[in-house]
């Protein structure tokens, strides 16, 4: 069988290249930190446009362009498999892309017959199904270029985009450039755009510096494509709020709140019960099982996985937690970057961080404490103990006020308690040391040395009673004042 070429539309769709622009420092911020590296949804600003820009093209065939901070951005984004630009001084939008050509200039000439999409490193709303459309109405046209717009009541501050008869584009107007009739036009200029390659690379050098600012708009490229005969389309998109540029902390704010609203509704249509979901905090990574229940005032950050049929109570915190099936986390437990087996309990008022394991159907109780600790199947830590760097077998019941002393003021120790073991109440354990198999520690025990499987320690001292001895403090005190 003959292998079909593909046609100029699918060979676009296959030439697809995003240059992300994020060089900017973002004043209006009022920040020392670059505007894009700011988070919203768990993720930076730029993070948020990089993910998006997959759903289009391979990782390889982003281009972002830095600036500010680029040694910080770079490393932030390197693991997604993006490429970087850098460009020194900023120049402008037309500027920035001139140095994203020159870094890829072996693989982006005039002949180019792919697309260039163009997006911004503060954009985070953009949606992955309106990337899709802009590539493929592009691909699928004769024209030079497509930039989205949108209707706004308020357009002051933006760009309008002024239509010819036939609803092209025939040119992008800066507000402070508009005449008094062009300022009517509601049509605004997102700035996000997708050319054409060949044409953008042909033409990108007419672009001339603004006579106010003396940088280069990649506005302009509108007009000068249209000049050269050639047509520019643009793409209505009726949700505004996709295309907001966060400049100041209120919109930082503003972006992260539509960004958690979008995320605890696609939870629930997937099977996820959240009650209250406008008091949940939900970043945009984490994962969620079905039929798991999310009390009020929860907080699910950074790289979390939570299994089928959980619940997660009121008030707690799980950063970078994995849960399995049927984990209950009882209110206000903090679980960081710890794992939970299934149909273990934990809470309320508990903290588990730096690695610690809660085997399946465990039990940490109220005011437990564990780091680097792997508590074993069926095992309990039902009230106020501090467990760390131990390994504590299967089946143990670890009684109320222990504390196993891991650090002797210069590094950390181990615990080992086996399976069965019974550690009595406000036992102290002094590591490194190992508790046997089945064995019983009384309670109030300071031990020191190893217990052997099936034994009984006990580190108490011997008590004394000294009758008597209320009544002398007294007359002490009492002589010693007169």
């Amino acid at each position: 069988m003959l292998k079909r070429e593909p046609s100029a539309y699918e060979h676009r769709l296959m030439n697809t290249t995003v240059v992300i622009l994020a060089a900017g420092l973002g004043t209006r911020m009022r920040s020392k930190r670059a505007k894009v590296l700011h988070r919203v949804g768990g993720l930076a600003l730029v993070e948020h446009v990089v993910h998006t820009a997959r759903a289009v093209t391979d990782p390889q065939r982003i281009v972002v362009v830095t600036g500010h901070q680029a040694d910080e951005v770079e490393a932030l984004l390197a693991p997604s498999g993006a490429r970087f630009a850098r460009q020194i001084e900023q120049k402008g939008t037309g500027h920035a892309l001139m140095c994203a050509r020159e870094k890829l200039n072996a693989k982006l000439d005039a002949k180019s017959s792919g697309l260039v999409m163009v997006l911004y490193g503060d954009v985070p709303l953009l949606a992955r199904a309106t990337l899709e459309q802009l590539r493929d109405t592009q691909a699928g046209s004769d024209a030079a270029a497509t930039l989205i717009t949108t209707t706004l009541e308020d357009p002051a501050g933006y760009g309008r985009v002024i239509l010819d008869p036939r609803g092209n584009v025939q040119s992008v107007v800066e507000q402070k450039a508009a005449r008094p009739e062009q300022l009517l036009v509601r049509l605004i200029n997102s700035g996000i755009y997708c050319f054409r390659a060949g044409l953008l690379w042909k033409h990108l050098a007419e672009i001339q510096p603004n006579q106010a600012s003396h940088e280069l708009y990649l506005t302009d490229m509108a007009e000068i494509l249209v000049r050269h005969g050639h047509r520019v389309q643009h793409m209505h998109v009726q949700d505004a709020s996709e295309l907001l540029g966060i400049n100041t902390r209120v919109e930082l704010a503003d972006a992260d709140r539509i960004l958690r609203a979008r995320k605890t509704r696609e939870l629930m249509l997937a099977g996820v019960t959240i009650e209250r979901p406008e008091t949940v905090v939900i970043d945009a990574q984490v994962r969620v099982g079905e039929d798991t229940v999310i009390e009020p005032f929860a907080r699910l950050t950074g790289n979390t996985v939570v299994g089928e049929d959980c619940r997660i109570g009121q008030g707690a915190i799980l950063e970078s937690a994995a849960l399995a099936k049927r984990v209950t986390v009882a209110p206000y437990t903090l679980i960081a970057d710890s794992r939970i087996d299934p149909g273990a309990h934990v809470g309320p008022f508990a903290r588990l961080r730096m690695d610690a394991q809660v085997g399946p159907e465990a039990r940490v109780g109220n005011f437990v404490e564990m780091k680097k600790t792997r508590l074993g199947a069926g095992a309990k830590s039902q009230h106020l103990a501090y467990l760390g760097d131990a390994e504590i077998g299967e089946r143990v019941n670890v009684g109320a006020g222990t504390i196993t002393c891991n650090y002797d003021g210069e590094k950390k120790h181990a615990t080992k308690i086996g399976a069965g073991a019974f550690i009595g109440s406000n036992s102290t354990l002094v590591a490194p040391v190992e508790i046997g198999e089945d064995s019983y520690v009384a309670a109030g025990s300071v031990i020191t040395e190893a217990v052997p499987a099936k034994a009984l320690a006990l580190g108490r001292a011997r008590q004394i009673n000294k009758p008597g001895w209320v009544a002398n403090r007294k007359k002490k005190k009492a002589a010693r004042k007169s």
